[in-house]
Order: C-alpha cells, then structure tokens, then sequence
C-alpha cells in the first residue's frame, strides 16, 4: 500500500491542518500492512472514502481507518488509545466487534421477532452510534466487491444485509445507505429480476428526469405567484422498493402509480391545501389515489397529502405535499418512515433512542453530550443475550441467568442448578449483560427454591420467571390439600360404613367444579367433617333432614309450631337458620321438628310425599343465640385475627372456634364460628369486618 494520502484526498476535505495531520498518522497506520492480492474484505481507507460523503467528524474518519481487520493480525499493531485518544479506540473496539458478530444465520429470515432482536442488540451494544455508520460504510463497501466471493457467502451476506443492515439505517434516516444497501442485496439475491427492472428504469431514465424537472419547474412558478415558497425535489424510486412494490400490488412495472414522485414541502397548512388546489388545476388527477393523511392521519401520526396526476405526456407522478413539521415529525418522531415501512407498532422508548441517533448523526459537535444520552436512552429496559446454539433472546433489563432459563422453557428454570455466561462459572445473581452467551447447568430431577422468589435476594427479576416459580409452589400445596382431602374423606366413609361415595352428587352439592377442586376444599377445612358427614347420608333424606347431632335450640320456646309454643324442635345443621331467616318445620317420625331455612336445598328438594311433613313455624319472643359459620377473605392476612378478634369482642360477641390459613403471598382465609342473636345483628358484624384494610370479603358461609 502507498504510504502517502494522494489517492485519498476526500479523506482530507473540510477539516483543520491538525486534523488531517492525525488523518496522516493514521493512514502511516494502515500503510505498514503487507498487501495481500487474495484479500477481499472491506478495507479501512475505502470505508473512509464512503463516509466522508456524509458531513461526519474527525473521529469517525479515524475510527473508519483504524478499524481494518488487518491491523490485528500485525505483528505490532498500533497502540491507537495512545496515538488517538480514547474516543477513537472506544470507536474501533466497537467497530471491531460488529465486524466479527456471527449471530445472523438465514432462518431469521423467516423469523422478524428474531431479526428485529439482533438489530436491538446491535445498537444496545454499542458504546457510540459513529461505530454503527461505520459498520454500515463498511458493509456498503463489501457488497461493491461481493462478486469476488463464493455463491454461498454472497448469498447469506446479501440477506443479512436486507434483515439487518437495511433497516438499521433506515431508522438512523441514512436512506442513501439504506437504498444502496438493499439494491446491492437484491442484486446479489435475485440477478434476473435485478437486471429486468434496471434496464426498464435505464431505457427510460432520461425520460423521466424531464418530467419530473418539467412539473417541478411549472409548480414552483406558479406557487410563487400565489406567494407561496415551497422546495420541490424528486424522489427516486430504488430498484428494490420498487419490485417490493409490484409484489405488494400484483402489478408489472409499467403499471406502477409512483415511479416518478415529487415531494412538497410548504410553510403552513393553509399552503398544503392552496398548493394542493393548484396541482389539482394543473394536471389531470387519478381520484381513487388520493389520501388527505393530514384531515385523517395514520394510526402512527403521520400527516401528508398524497396525490397522483397524469402530466401531459400522460406520465402518472406521485405528489407529497406537507409542512416543514409535518415532514421533521414523519423523518425523527414517532411516525418515522422506518416505523410504518417495516411493520410492527415500535415503544416510545424506541422512538425517542432513535432520535438521540439521528441528532448525533446529524451533529459534529457537542458528540459528547449527545453520545451520553445515546448510552442512556437507548434500549435501557432491554437486555440481549445468545444461547449456546446462536438464539437471541431478550430480556428485561437486570436479568439474571436463572430469568434466562425460565425465558428458554419453564422446565429447564426449574430444574436450573446453575449457569455458564461465555464459558465461565457464574452464582445464579449474576446480572446479565447484552451480547454473553449464556449455557444453563440443569439437575436431571430438580424444583424451585422459594429464595428465588424473595426479592431482596435478586435471584429473578423477570414478572413471568417468578409467576413460575410461584405458580409451581401453589401447585404443590394444592397437591398437598388434595391429598388431605382425600385423606378425610376416606376416613368420613370408613366411619359412616359407605363403600362409594356419590363424588357427582358432591360436586353438585358442595358447587366444585371437579373432584381435584372438592377434594382441595376438603384438605383446607373450607367443608368440614360435620357437612361432608352430613351429605354423605344424603341417601337417607329422613337422617339428613333430622340428624341427631343437630344443635338443639338455646331455649325451648324459641319456635312456635302452628302458633303454639313449647313443641319439641331442633335446628338443622346443613343450613343453620338464625334468628330472622324465614324458616319451615319438617316432622319427623324418630327427631320431633326440624327447622330448616325455607331456601334449604334438603327443603326444596323433597319429594311431593315428602312435602306433607312440612308445618309452619315461627320464631318464638325469647331471646336466644346461634352459633353461625363465617369466613373472612384478605389480601394480607397478617394480624387478621386479632382485628377481627377485637371488633366481635367489642360487639359483645363470643368466639367458638378459630382456624387461619395463610398462603406463601400473605393472603389468608379465617374461618370462625360465632355465637349470634339474629340476621340483623350478623349483618352488622359482618360490615365492620368488611371495612379493615385488605379485605376481600366477610360472608356467611353458607
């Protein structure tokens, strides 16, 4: 290689004497490789040249010389943090790593969550956006030399380029990259249909460069008549947006609307509409191609007026017409044109880290405050990381080895015992960084640990991973009180002699939905010994209706049968009425009366004989109390029963029993029998229970 600049003058152009001295020292850099005629890949110069086209810093220049792969196979390579500062050799680290990411394999070409997962990690991981344009140059200068390749590599580096580069500088808004970038690909991709459509825009080049120019010229005369300023440019269609187009409509090229298309940018609305009315008089216009995006704007914000019309010559011209605004917020805000053109609704975050991107593009000073925001702005909720097999996955930020196996599959988290982040040995705290790949040491039997829901402990930092691990440990309680439940049961029908328990009839009964839930509700004491013994004897409705373990009443004259007192009476327990619930009286030959509730189910059930033994009753004018069931629902149970404790003692009201149920996420269920007088009275309970914090629900149980 040639150790002075002269074939690389560009390099020089805009900058200061002292500036292009460091330009010197770096080209004696690159001057020192052994030239190689076999070496095809970009070289730094060449990628320089390329960016000095874009009004880009000293920094990036050097960056952009710096970064050829050939200065790390010297022997002695050149100490470029010494030489040029730390910016410089931060810039050409990252370079160097874009260079050498082999994540990309050609199925992501069919995945677009997994493209668009690189993509994010190729700019989170990046310290400086410069070294992103850099790599851009550098992938624009090997598809200019892909021809000397094999057909394999240039076919997957033409469409790595379309699923990953393309779009990356179509949100940075280098379009002159972006077109380029998918030309070349497409030409690489599909030759044939490249050379078709190339040589119809060549035949007629000429052509349609003078009637662009011709309308341009004839509307911006006539604006300025009507004192209206405007710039008026052509935009060219690419070859690859437009076969993407004659995909999307089914039709050949000839018959495309906007292969000639001009944009209109004017000051205000008034002039949208004004400049509008005047093409409109001008030129015969296609009505069904007209959209008023500024009256109705898309779902993303973007505002325009877009129009078709036949010069006349016939030539069919696409006209954008929009104001300065209206055109800065469809390039930077959130109606960006890479964000309706690929697809898929993008994050406010995403949006405003896209615009940091831009504005340090656009910017050749202040890069360093700018550079910070870029670091801290972008994709800061999100982390990248590979596994062993080359997959993307995405995390949330803060997320440690073991959020990375639950994110793979819920059986590897559990059985998770450890972890390997890029070979290396890490606890299972460790917080993950974009770009390691992480291999996950698995136990061949394995279960959660409940640390690993303890937030202080920093095991899992993912919503999803610790619904997991939680809902794993709900299931093994609910295994654990099935099997209780089973347990009792089993006990209740030895007790009672009952081979086969009528389990449908249960679930109807008890309102479960299957035998696992009965069984669960069982296990938990929610139905206790005394109802699943008393449903058990169902099948003798005399025994259920007249069993001899019911309470008898406090006081004998508390019914009155027919109007008349002292009648010997009992109160059934399957519905446990209490003074004020409307009641009914069955006779019984063995038990005297028993009082049920009118809505008993063992009531309204009987049979038509059965009906006969029905007789009116009534409560008696003693005072008396009844020992009623309630439960008492909470999202955190702590010093549940001490609060409810101390409003029925200062309601008068005495306890029978107590039992607390607490769940691993403080929620509990108390369930309490209390001595009340009437349904008035247990109503009022019940409400000032219902008004502690953390309540759910206080109800009788029924």
């Amino acid at each position: 290689m040639q150790t002075n600049s002269e074939p690389f003058t560009s390099l020089f152009s805009g900058f200061s004497i002292a500036e292009r001295q460091q330009i010197e020292q770096a080209l004696a850099c690159v001057a020192l490789i052994p030239d190689d005629p076999h070496y095809h890949r970009p070289k730094g110069v060449e990628v320089a040249a390329i960016l000095t086209g874009f009004n880009v810093d000293l920094e990036t220049i050097l960056a952009a010389i710096l970064s050829d792969p050939r200065l790390e196979k010297m022997t002695s390579p050149p100490d470029i943090k010494k030489q040029f500062g730390d910016t410089v050799a931060t810039l050409v680290k990252d370079v160097m790593w874009l260079n050498k990411l082999t994540v990309y394999s050609p199925e992501m070409a069919n995945k677009p969550h997994q493209a668009e997962t690189l993509r994010r990690m190729l700019l989170s991981m990046t310290h400086d956006v410069r070294a992103v344009l850099v790599k851009l140059a550098y992938r624009i200068q090997f598809l200019r030399h892909l021809s000397q390749v094999s057909y394999e590599e240039r076919h997957f580096i033409a469409q790595e380029t379309l699923d990953i580069y393309a779009p990356i500088a179509n949100r940075l808004g280098i379009h002159q990259f972006k077109w380029e970038l998918e030309d070349m690909a497409f030409r690489y991709l599909e030759p044939a249909t490249y050379r078709q459509i190339a040589k119809s825009l060549a035949t007629n080049r000429i052509h349609r460069e003078n009637c662009v120019n011709n309308f341009i010229h004839l509307l911006q005369s006539t604006l300025a008549e009507e004192g209206i300023s405007c710039k008026c440019y052509g935009r060219p269609k690419h070859i690859y947006s437009i076969w993407k187009k004659m995909q999307r409509k089914q039709l050949p090229i000839d018959e495309l609307y906007d292969l000639l298309a001009v944009r209109v940018i004017v000051d205000n609305l008034a002039h949208c509409y004004t400049a509008l009315g005047i093409v409109h008089n001008l030129w015969q216009t296609i009505p069904k191609e007209f959209d008023d995006y500024i009256a109705n704007p898309k779902e993303n914000g973007y505002q325009s007026l877009h129009t078709v019309i036949l010069d006349p010559e016939g030539n069919r011209i696409e006209v954008q017409i929009r104001t300065q605004d209206m055109h800065d917020y469809a390039e930077l805000g959130v109606a960006a044109h890479w964000s309706y053109k690929e697809g898929g609704k993008q994050t406010a975050a995403m949006e405003k880290s896209v615009a940091t991107l831009r504005k340090l593009l656009e910017e050749k000073h202040n890069v360093d405050n700018l550079s910070d925001n870029f670091r801290n702005e972008l994709f800061s909720d999100r982390v990248y990381v590979l596994t062993p097999a080359g997959k993307l996955i995405d995390l949330v930020k803060g997320a440690t080895p073991l959020d990375f196996a639950y994110a793979i599959h819920t059986e590897v988290g559990h059985r998770c015992r450890g972890a390997k982040v890029n070979g290396r040995i890490v606890p299972l705290t460790y917080i993950l960084k974009s770009g390691e790949q992480i291999e996950i040491l698995t136990a061949k039997d394995g279960a959660p640990n409940r640390n690993w829901i303890d937030p202080n402990l920093g095991y899992l930092k993912s919503h999803r991973a610790i619904s997991r691990v939680k809902s794993w440990f709900g299931n093994q309680q609910q295994a654990e009180k099935i099997a209780i439940g089973k347990t009792i049961l089993d006990k209740e029908c030895h007790r009672l002699g009952i081979k086969n328990p009528n389990l449908t009839d249960a679930l109807s009964h008890f309102k479960q939905p299957d035998t696992d839930a009965l069984l669960e509700t069982i296990g938990k004491g929610l139905i206790t010994n005394r109802q699943l013994a008393a449903f058990l004897k169902v099948p003798e409705l005399e025994d259920t209706l007249t069993n001899a373990k019911l309470k008898k009443s406090t006081a004998k004259s508390v019914i009155s049968v027919a109007g008349i007192d002292n009648v010997q009476t009992s109160l059934a327990h399957c519905c446990e009425p209490v003074l004020g619930d409307d009641i009914i009286g069955y006779i019984s030959h063995h038990h005297g009366i028993t009082v049920h509730r009118k809505d008993c189910k063992n009531i309204t059930h009987l049979s038509a004989e059965k009906q006969a033994q029905l007789i009116g009753v009534s409560w008696g004018a003693e005072k008396t109390t009844h020992a009623v069931p309630i439960i008492v629902q909470a999202y955190n149970a702590q010093n549940l029963l001490n609060d409810v404790s101390h409003i029925l003692a200062q309601s008068k009201i005495h306890i029978f029993s107590a039992a607390m149920h607490s769940n691993s996420d403080l929620s509990g269920e108390l369930n309490m029998t209390i001595q009340i007088e009437n349904t008035h009275q247990l109503s009022q309970v019940l409400d000032k229970i219902a008004q502690l914090p953390n309540i759910i629900e206080a109800r009788r149980q029924v």
